[in-house]
């Protein structure tokens, strides 16, 4: 029953990651025939985090109420709701109307799942877990790359609707195998406002840290397709596939974390990817015209990405202690959801205003910010312990 749960679970983070790079690596056809801005996709993407940002903050209390076994449920019934929503989305109005139920249902299901990993699974698991969430980020470019070539991108986001929907019906009729640890769940949470999170010493670091990097990962996933297009040249339709690079690099990268974490610890893991991360950036930035060395690039960038995130989320419940992680961690989920929303849209802004070729310094600035709160973190926290 323990190993079917942990399975389980498996297949919810493909859940997770499934409708993340389907907005990405659809646009550059989107907004043409829909007729607005390519910088609109921003608008789009804050309504979405906008959504995660409530329902982040709100997790901790619903996972104590309900149980994350029907927060998980019913967040993944309402992505569902949102993808088949946008399969028949032809105003740029509806695109903003189904944004909520997607943003509300991946910020409740993100902050449950990983504070329920971080509790009671090694931090091997995390990183084979968010592999899994890479697994659907590199599935759903290619479906729509399939769509752009064959159909049109509303055909992309129906067949990955119907997908998650098979999945939600999975995890629907074996809810009560997440019976299995769920008291343990309920228990040791504890509720912490945020304005006592704030107080906690090393936890503003924290926030400021996940901000950034989940700054720099959303611009990334959401603006390189129209990189690939407005900078090397690429067809609309080859742009959506090759941006799956980045997220293999991720997939590929977080199932090797998941063998050599447990041995490494958390913040040397995190100091590994970032170097790693800052080295793809640089590639990016030769002055090279040939869009080989771009993909090259987005693949080591997202093998740098591939331990920061989960390793982040791991070491909350070592830094903060258990009876606090389910609290901090939506809190966490908030303010990387709040770099989610602004920072994407700003280098849209950025882009149609001066260049996108200005994405890598752009990245930069986010990836140094990052690694200096989350040290900022450890080191604080290490005095505390």
């Amino acid at each position: 029953m323990y190993l079917f749960l942990l399975i389980l679970i498996y297949i919810a983070f493909i859940s997770l990651g499934l409708p993340d790079s389907l907005l990405g690596s659809g646009w550059p056809v989107m907004h043409t025939e829909i007729g607005v801005p390519v910088s609109y996709m921003g608008i789009v993407s804050m309504i979405i985090s906008g959504g995660t940002i409530i329902s982040s903050l709100l997790s901790d209390r619903l996972t104590r109420k309900l149980g994350t076994r029907i927060v998980t449920v019913s967040s993944v019934f309402l992505t569902v709701i949102a993808l088949l929503g946008f399969s028949f989305s032809d105003r740029f109005w509806m695109l903003i109307a189904f944004a909520v139920p997607y943003g509300l249902g991946a910020g409740a299901i993100d902050a449950a799942l990983n504070n329920y990993v971080a509790l009671h699974y090694k931090a091997k698991h995390m990183s084979w877990l968010h592999c899994f969430w890479g697994v659907g980020t590199i599935v759903s470019p290619f479906i729509m790359r399939y769509a752009l070539a064959n159909r049109t991108w509303h055909s992309g986001y129906r067949i990955v609707g119907l997908m998650q929907l098979g999945i939600a019906l999975l995890l629907l009729i074996t809810l009560p195998v997440w019976k299995v640890n769920q008291s343990v769940v309920q228990d040791n949470a504890k509720s912490v406002g945020l304005i006592d999170a704030l107080r906690i010493k090393g936890v503003p670091f924290l926030l400021i840290g996940f901000f950034a990097y989940c700054a720099t990962e959303a611009t990334t996933m959401q603006w390189a397709s129209t990189y690939f297009v407005e900078v090397k040249g690429i067809a609309t339709d080859r742009a959506a596939g090759f941006a799956a690079l980045f997220y293999i690099g991720i997939t590929a990268g977080r199932f090797i974390s998941g063998i050599i974490t447990d041995k490494l610890g958390d913040r040397k893991m995190i100091l590994l990817g970032t170097s790693i991360l800052i080295l793809g950036i640089l590639i990016l930035c030769l002055p090279v015209k040939s869009y080989t060395v771009a993909f090259v690039a987005f693949l080591v960038m997202g093998v740098g990405c591939a331990p920061v995130y989960p390793c982040i989320i791991h070491s909350t419940p070592y830094n903060f202690g258990a009876a606090n992680s389910g609290a901090i961690i939506g809190i966490q989920m908030a303010s990387a959801y709040v770099g989610s929303t602004f920072i994407p849209p700003l280098f849209g802004l950025l882009g149609n205003a001066v260049s996108f070729s200005i994405m890598p310094v752009y990245l930069l600035i986010f990836v140094i910010l990052m690694i200096t709160m989350v040290e900022a973190t450890f080191r604080v926290t290490r005095k505390n312990h």
